[in-house]
């Protein structure tokens, strides 16, 4: 296996992503925007993804889970609601500055809880490596 430079680190030890340039061809799902921030593919990052997801006004996802995945919302702006459990019988809302945590393979809904203000989060989700060349958005729907 080759391994790089011992001082590798001084020239890609840490990166910065501006705002502006995140990258915005990934898959989406009617009703949100994602951009990517973090990925294999623009900084090496072999353990996570990150970026940002903005959710339309009164918009929410389908059921739906992310197999062996754990994910971390932040809540920028906005009222967040999520639902969750094998008949999505249990909710929680969030808003900004709080921070959700969905464990693998738990069901849940995400919602924009709000009829008129877009949902803004930054999204962080493990295992970067199972994110490589993939360009589709990885979610199971509950009905696979």
């Amino acid at each position: 296996m080759d391994h790089p430079p011992e001082d590798a680190w001084k020239h890609t030890g840490v990166q910065v992503v501006p705002g502006d340039q995140l990258d915005t061809n990934t898959a989406q799902t009617p009703g949100m925007n994602r951009a990517a921030a973090i990925t294999f593919a623009r900084t090496g990052a072999q353990k996570l993804w990150a970026g940002t997801v903005h959710i339309h006004a009164n918009a929410k996802t389908g059921a739906h889970h992310h197999g062996h995945l754990e994910s971390i919302i932040y809540i920028v702006k906005g009222k967040a609601r999520m639902r969750w459990g094998a008949s999505l019988e249990f909710t929680a809302e969030a808003g900004p500055g709080d921070f959700i945590y969905v464990p693998p393979y738990v069901p849940h809904q995400e919602i924009n809880a709000s009829e008129d203000e877009k949902l803004e989060c930054v999204l962080v989700r493990s295992d970067g490596a199972f994110f490589r060349g993939k360009r589709e958005y990885l979610m199971r729907a509950l009905s696979d």
